[in-house]
C-alpha cells in the first residue's frame, strides 16, 4: 500500500482492515468546488496544521457540512510542500497517541491544493492571487510561529528583507509577509472584499502581532506611494478585514521512530521522515496528543465555517483572552517550560519521563495548583483547575507522545515573560497576594541561568537549543563553572532587570536577590540540581 490517492481509493479494503479511519467525502467534487469557491487558504504547512485543522475539516467534510476543502500553503520551507505533500497527493496520517495506549490511524485527506508563496513559481503565486480575489474565501489563517510576524528583531531594528520589501511595494515582495500581504493588497484591489486573517499560533494576542505587522507594510506602501492610500483604511477596518485572536493547544511532536515503525508493520510504503535543507523534520506522518483545544474570537466578516461543529469555540475577544492567560500564563506552558529547563540539566530526553520523577511532578504542580491558579480569572467555557488536571496527570505522562525537553526549551527567553511574568505582574498588583511569597517561579528563573551554562547536572556540556537572546544571556554566566561561581552575583542584576525576558524588572520588584540565591544552589557543583529540587520539595 502507498499513501497515494489511487492506493486508498483501490487498497480501501486493506487500509481499512489495518485500522485506518478513511476520508468518505467526494474528493474530485471537493476539489472541484474548493477550485471554483475557496473558503479558507492555511499558511504554514507543518505538523499542528495537519493534525488539528485539516483533521477537523475531513470530519466536516465527511458529515457533509462544507462542501470545500482546504489550501495548504508554505512560505518558509518549501521542501514541506515538494517532499512531503506533493509525493503523497497532499495525504498525510495522523496518529493519535492516547494516553491508554491505543493508536488511532487516521488518513487525513482535506488538503486539496498544496501551494507554495514563492514569486519565482509563477504557478502557485498566479493560484495564490485568483484564490485572493475570489468573493468566497472566508479565512486565511496561520501556524508560522510566534517569530513569524515579526517585522523589528530583537533589538528593535527592522531587518533588511523587511525595509527592502518596504521599498519595493506590494509587486516586489520577497519576505514572507511582504508577500503575504501583497496578496491581501490584491484582495483589496478585485474590490475590497471582506477576509478573516486569523492566526492560529501558540502566542498571546496573536491576532494584534498579525495586524500590527500588516499595518507596518500597508502604512510604508501607502506612505511611498506604492499602495492606494485605501489600503491602510481597509487593513484597519474590522468590517473589511479583521485578525481575531485565538488560542491553540494541541501537542504535535516531530515525527517519532516509533510511531513510524508502526506504520510500516501496517505494509504503507514510504513512511520515512526527510530533514530538508532547512532542518525541518517533516514525514508523511504526523503524531499528536488526543487532547486539542481552539478557541477563536468570533469576527467574520465574510462569514465563518462551522468549525465550531467540529468542538473548535467562537466566542468573544475577552473570553478569547482570559482562555489564553488561563493557558499560557498558568495551567500548560509555564509547566512545560519548567520541565524543558529542569529536564535538561537532569539529562531527560523525554517530557514524559520527567513526569516520573516525583519531584518534577511536585515542582510543576506547585507552580500551576499553587503559585498560577490564584490569579487565574475563569474563562467559563473551560474550568482552569480542570484544565491544569488533565495537562498534568494525562496530557505531560502521556508515554506515548515523544515530545522533548530540548524542543521546548526553544526560544525561552521570549517564553518567560507571558508564562511566567503575567503571573508576577499579578501577584504585585494583588492586595491579598504578596509577591514575595512565590518560591517557585524564582526558580525556574534560576534554573534558567543555570541552563544558560550549558552544562548539565553530572557536569557534562550540552548544546541548549535555538534561542534569539542565548549568546547575549550567556555572556552573563561566562567563566562560571560548577563549584565556582562568585559570592557576589550582582553582575546578573543587568540581565534580571529586563523586563523584556523576564515579563517585569526582578530588581525592581524584589525578586532578584532570591533567583541569585537559588542560582547559587544550583551551581554549587555536581548533582546540585537534584540537591536543591529535594531541599525545596521533598
Amino acid at each position: 500500500m502507498k499513501l497515494t490517492r489511487a492506493s486508498i481509493t483501490n487498497d480501501r479494503a486493506a487500509f481499512e482492515a489495518a485500522g485506518y479511519r478513511l476520508p468518505a467525502f467526494d474528493y474530485d467534487a471537493v476539489r472541484a468546488n474548493t477550485e471554483s469557491r475557496p473558503e479558507w487558504v492555511h499558511f504554514g504547512a507543518g505538523n499542528i496544521f495537519r493534525a488539528f485543522q485539516a483533521n477537523v475539516m475531513q470530519n466536516l467534510l465527511n458529515s457533509g457540512a462544507v462542501d470545500t476543502g482546504l489550501i495548504a500553503v508554505e512560505g518558509y520551507d518549501y521542501e514541506i510542500i515538494e517532499k512531503s505533500y506533493r509525493p503523497h497527493d497532499n495525504l498525510s496520517i495522523l496518529a493519535t497517541l492516547k494516553a491508554d495506549s491505543t493508536v488511532e490511524k487516521t488518513v487525513v485527506g482535506s488538503i486539496v491544493e498544496s501551494l507554495i508563496l514563492d514569486r519565482g513559481n509563477e504557478t502557485d503565486f498566479t493560484r495564490l492571487k485568483e484564490i485572493f480575489t475570489s468573493s468566497t474565501l472566508k479565512m486565511a489563517s496561520f501556524t508560522i510561529t510566534e517569530k513569524g510576524y515579526a517585522v523589528t528583531d530583537a533589538s528593535g531594528h527592522t531587518p533588511e528583507a523587511i525595509k527592502s520589501d518596504f521599498d519595493a511595494g506590494p509587486e516586489g515582495t520577497n519576505s514572507y509577509l511582504g508577500k503575504v500581504f501583497s496578496l491581501l493588497y490584491a484582495r483589496y484591489q478585485a474590490g475590497r472584499l471582506p477576509i478573516a486573517m486569523v492566526s492560529m499560533d501558540n502566542c498571546s494576542h496573536n491576532g494584534d502581532k498579525l495586524k500590527a505587522a500588516a499595518e507596518a507594510f500597508a502604512g510604508a506602501w501607502t506612505e511611498k506611494g506604492l499602495a492606494e492610500k485605501g489600503f491602510l483604511d481597509y487593513i484597519r477596518d474590522p468590517g473589511s478585514v479583521s485578525f481575531p485572536w485565538s488560542m491553540i493547544d494541541k501537542i504535535t511532536p516531530r515525527p517519532d521512530a516509533r510511531v513510524e515503525e508502526m506504520l510500516n508493520r501496517d505494509s504503507i510504503e514510504g513512511l520515512e521522515p526527510i530533514v530538508t535543507s532547512k532542518k525541518t523534520w517533516v514525514a508523511p506522518f504526523v503524531n499528536a496528543e488526543e487532547c486539542q483545544y481552539l478557541v477563536i474570537e468570533d469576527l467574520f466578516p465574510n462569514g465563518k465555517l462551522p468549525l465550531d461543529r467540529e468542538g473548535i469555540i467562537y466566542t468573544d475577544r475577552i473570553t478569547v483572552d482570559k482562555v489564553e492567560k488561563m493557558k499560557v500564563c498558568t495551567c500548560l506552558n509555564p509547566l512545560h517550560t519548567t520541565l524543558a529547563v529542569f529536564g535538561c540539566l537532569l539529562g531527560y530526553t523525554l517530557i514524559s519521563e520527567e513526569m516520573k520523577n516525583p519531584l518534577l511532578k511536585k515542582f510543576v504542580e506547585q507552580i500551576g495548583y499553587v503559585e498560577g491558579l490564584p490569579v487565574v480569572v475563569n474563562p467559563g467555557i473551560l474550568d482552569p483547575k480542570r484544565f491544569i488536571d488533565e495537562v498534568v496527570n494525562t496530557r505531560i505522562p502521556n508515554p506515548f507522545m515523544p515530545d522533548t525537553p530540548q524542543r521546548i526549551a526553544c526560544d525561552t527567553s521570549q517564553k518567560l515573560p507571558i508564562r511566567f511574568g503575567e503571573t508576577i505582574k499579578a501577584y504585585d498588583a494583588s492586595a491579598s497576594l504578596d509577591v514575595n511569597n512565590l518560591k517557585y517561579i524564582p526558580l525556574v528563573f534560576a534554573g534558567w541561568l543555570r541552563y544558560l551554562m550549558a552544562v548539565d547536572d553530572e557536569g557534562n556540556a550540552f548544546e541548549p537549543s535555538p534561542d534569539p537572546l542565548l549568546a547575549s544571556s550567556q555572556e552573563y554566566v561566562s567563566g562560571f563553572s560548577l563549584g565556582k561561581i562568585p559570592d557576589d552575583l550582582s553582575g546578573l542584576d543587568a540581565l534580571l532587570s529586563n523586563d523584556k525576558i523576564f515579563g517585569v524588572d526582578l530588581v525592581k520588584i524584589g525578586m532578584a536577590d532570591t533567583v541569585k540565591k537559588d542560582f547559587s544552589m544550583l551551581c554549587a557543583g555536581t548533582g546540585a540540581v537534584k540537591n536543591t529540587l529535594e531541599a525545596f520539595l521533598a
